[in-house]
């Protein structure tokens, strides 16, 4: 059916299944941390908006905790089930990177996320925010170890092959292979930006809708300041990345820039828009820019990057997609450089709250750090191929001796369960986000929190909770 074969398939559904669950740690990454500054502002300054942030966000973390701790499981499956002659053949490698993320990461956030989540009028003030910080600190070390696997997948170092088996002997080489570092910081900083933008999109619809109030305001003011900061930084992070690219996966960088081949000693143009025809072995319609590919690729007006032609046909991996959905990473990635840089020329000016312009464009740019995520990351897998560990094992020869019906049934069923499951998931996560942060406007100065009692902090209700026993005898204590 259309050309597709089994492999093909199993490598829908393993792109289907991560696509889905790459969105939920980036939110969990970056509201973990955020939260934990929350809780920080709050304890520092006793100004109760922060403390009201922090049980609105803690609650909309709990949902999205919960799907990726979900979709992730189901992901992990499929190395037994899809790909088990890859686990066969790397196991000994990624089986102890995906074990330590469990002991580690994985452990310390379970340890502490029952605390952070229910324990805020049950411990004290220190002890719930070292939870907090503790949960975040979790999700950063589960970034590290899953980072740590996928890079060694992209450029393998310390180990040997014995009898046709990855054995490692260097554990450090290993975890810190030479993408390891710029492929973290990049998805570290990627989550902390798409956050921002989800953070800043909740605060601008509230503002659009008339609900102007110090915690909207709050939120706001610190997702644009996030997006200010983080987002150029970003760029760098991916300028050093590409470099590392470069050097080590050659053909990737080919294809992203649709780059057939190079005239005599000309240094290579940068091609803006076009369309990589694979099997022409040339970009259509190209519009580009003489010089600039040297420029931004070796940081030189005269070297030249390696062209795609200089690689087998069976090597190079698909210049059409990669092409454009790094054009969209950047492309979203410059809008949200602009959005930072917009929002400080509103606030100097005083309307960063008040310019409907600019809450509409924060508002549609809610979702643009999770595109640019899955951008990034069809970028990353697409343009390794033919390789599932590049260099050494191909795609083809790591798939299980699976069926074209056994995958299209599954298939099926993935997309069946995914969009039901998850959408209810989003769309409660959604309603959450639609309801704001409860603000006890009128109620008496209550200096509670862990500790003492004051408004349950129920991370998994969407109930007004307000209506349920009146807020002012809430306020004062049960």
């Amino acid at each position: 059916m259309f050309g597709l074969e089994a492999l093909d398939l199993a490598r829908i559904q393993f792109a289907f299944t991560i696509s889905f669950h790459i969105l939920f740690p980036a939110i969990t990454i970056g509201l973990a941390s955020y939260l934990a500054v929350l809780e920080g502002l709050w304890l520092k300054t006793h100004n109760d908006t922060y403390r009201d942030l922090y049980h609105f966000w803690s609650k909309i973390f709990a949902v999205n905790f919960g799907m990726g701790v979900v979709s992730g499981l189901v992901m992990a499956y499929q190395f037994g089930t899809n790909w088990s002659r890859f686990s066969d053949f790397a196991g000994s490698v990624t089986g102890p990177l995906l074990t330590y993320e469990v002991l580690t990461a994985f452990f310390l956030e379970a340890g502490f996320l029952g605390v952070m989540l229910f324990g805020w009028n049950r411990v004290g003030r220190k002890l719930h925010f070292f939870a907090t910080v503790m949960v975040a600190i979790g999700t950063l070390i589960s970034t590290f170890w899953i980072l740590a696997s996928n890079s060694w997948m992209q450029t393998p170092q310390g180990y040997e092959i014995v009898n046709g088996q990855v054995i490692p002997v260097d554990w450090i080489a290993v975890i810190f292979n030479p993408s390891f570092p710029y492929r973290l910081m990049h998805m570290a900083t990627a989550a902390f930006v798409a956050t921002a933008f989800f953070v800043g999109s909740s605060a601008a619809w509230h503002l659009l809708r008339g609900r102007d109030n110090p915690a909207i305001r709050t939120m706001l003011s610190m997702a644009m300041w996030m997006a200010l900061i983080v987002a150029p930084i970003q760029a760098v992070i991916g300028d050093f990345h590409g470099l590392n690219t470069l050097k080590h996966q050659p053909a990737k960088i080919a294809a992203i820039e649709g780059h057939w081949e190079n005239v005599g000693n000309e240094p290579t143009p940068l091609i803006l828009f076009g369309w990589p025809d694979m099997k022409a072995e040339k970009t259509k319609f190209a519009v580009e820019i003489p010089y600039l590919g040297s420029l931004i690729l070796t940081h030189s007006l005269d070297k030249q990057i390696p062209a795609l032609k200089e690689f087998a046909p069976e090597d190079r991996p698909n210049s059409t997609i990669v092409f454009w959905s790094f054009r969209i990473m950047v492309g979203l990635g410059f809008l949200m450089i602009f959005t930072g840089l917009w929002s400080l020329w509103l606030r100097k000016r005083d309307r960063l709250y008040s310019n409907r312009a600019f809450l509409y464009l924060a508002l549609w740019m809610g979702p643009s750090g999770l595109l640019a995520i899955l951008a990034g990351w069809f970028t990353t897998e697409i343009g390794r191929q033919p390789w599932v560990v590049y260099g050494l094992m191909r795609t083809a020869d790591a798939s299980s001796m699976h069926s074209f019906l056994q995958m299209s049934i599954t298939l099926a069923l993935f997309v069946v369960v995914y969009f039901s499951l998850f959408g209810v998931g989003l769309g409660y996560m959604m309603r959450l986000v639609r309801k704001g942060p409860k603000i006890n406007e009128g109620a008496e100065p209550s200096h509670g929190g862990p500790g003492q009692q004051r408004t349950p902090a129920r991370p998994l209700s969407a109930a007004d909770e307000g209506n349920e026993n009146g807020d002012a005898s809430l306020n004062k204590g049960n």
